[in-house]
């Protein structure tokens, strides 16, 4: 093992250096998404099995301060369902060095929180949107809560968490020809648009390659109407979306392809499940329990030692163009978007 292992990174063999937190509040949902879990929901877990509010910002505290760790994004399930969820951000804005704080949402409660989210330090958000139709939104959803996205966007923009980004996923039969009307709506409210290929994250394991809506069935669908322009990889740096320019700007487009154009050399992710589980991807087969190091006593700098083993081992890439990828057990909800 390289030398480095012991430094404050989170560094693999790939000489990849994770700088992004993902930390998974809660594996609890409002919604029951078709791509993501059963309409039954799921066994969600135990309260005793997940972290509690001061053992999530120490994990944070120590990814920031031990770790070098710039950057943490709130996710689930659903974050706003988490109780604590606005005392966690003021707590961890108030951290030396500060991180950049943003949150994915499905949009429900937005509304109500938005403005308490703002003012606890959240710098931005992102909203999971995939239609403007709202019967269409029940049938993906299960839930007929779309005019309440609609209002938590419109919240997450006056409280000023911008750029307000817009996911949407594309479902063949469901709402594949919407993208130009996806991104007609998100230039006129000034939303940024990131379109994500349904990835296998079903609970039901349901996904299958054919069929599905790639990025480059998005763009052909794009540049019916409007002109497109590559912002270019010096742009994109280690993000995941390949962004256009739309009509000449200043409005950008995404595509996040993470099925057909993979971008896992320029991964710069660790992820915390709502367990205290730590992933090194979406996808791994594997996690590295700090919840059991953490509740039997274990320092800091010794969390850190496990969870920068953890980010050693991280694999080279995800490989889901490949026919005999194995989806994982664990479903999105649980694991974290």
């Amino acid at each position: 093992m390289s030398s480095r292992e012991g430094s404050h990174v989170l560094i693999d063999t790939y000489g990849r250096v994770a700088t992004d937190l993902r930390v998974s509040l809660t594996d609890r949902c409002n919604l029951r998404c078709t791509y993501c879990m059963p309409e039954e929901g799921l066994q969600w877990l135990a309260k005793p099995d997940l972290l509690t509010d001061d053992e999530i910002v120490r994990l944070i505290g120590l990814a920031v301060t031990r770790a070098g760790i710039t950057e943490v994004r709130f996710t689930g399930g659903e974050p706003l369902l988490r109780p604590g969820l606005v005392g966690i951000v003021e707590r961890v804005a108030a951290m030396e060095p500060r991180p950049q704080m943003s949150l994915t949402t499905n949009g429900i409660g937005l509304k109500r929180t938005a403005t308490a989210l703002k003012a606890a330090g959240l710098d931005r958000v992102n909203v999971s949107l995939d239609t403007l139709r709202p019967d269409v939104f029940k049938t993906l959803t299960r839930r007929d809560r779309h005019k309440d996205v609609i209002e938590g966007l419109e919240a997450a923009r006056a409280a000023g968490l911008t750029p307000v980004k817009v996911n949407s996923v594309l479902m063949p039969g469901l709402n594949e020809n919407e993208a130009p009307d996806l991104l007609a709506w998100a230039v006129e409210h000034d939303y940024e648009l990131r379109f994500i290929e349904q990835m296998p994250l079903d609970a039901q394991h349901g996904w299958k390659r054919e069929g599905m809506v790639t990025a480059g069935d998005i763009l052909t669908s794009l540049r019916t109407r409007f002109e497109l322009t590559e912002e270019g990889a010096d742009e994109r740096g280690s993000a995941p979306a390949e962004r256009w320019i739309v009509d000449g700007g200043p409005h950008r487009v995404g595509v996040i392809a993470s099925v057909t154009r993979p971008f896992c050399s320029a991964c710069d992710r660790t992820r915390l499940t709502a367990d205290g589980q730590v992933r090194t991807c979406l996808f791994a087969s594997e996690e590295t329990d700090l919840r059991a190091a953490l509740r039997s006593g274990a320092p800091d700098e010794e969390l850190a030692r496990i969870w920068r083993l953890a980010m050693w081992g991280k694999k080279a890439g995800a490989g889901l163009d490949d026919p005999s990828f194995v989806q994982p057990d664990r479903p999105m909800s649980a694991i974290g978007g």
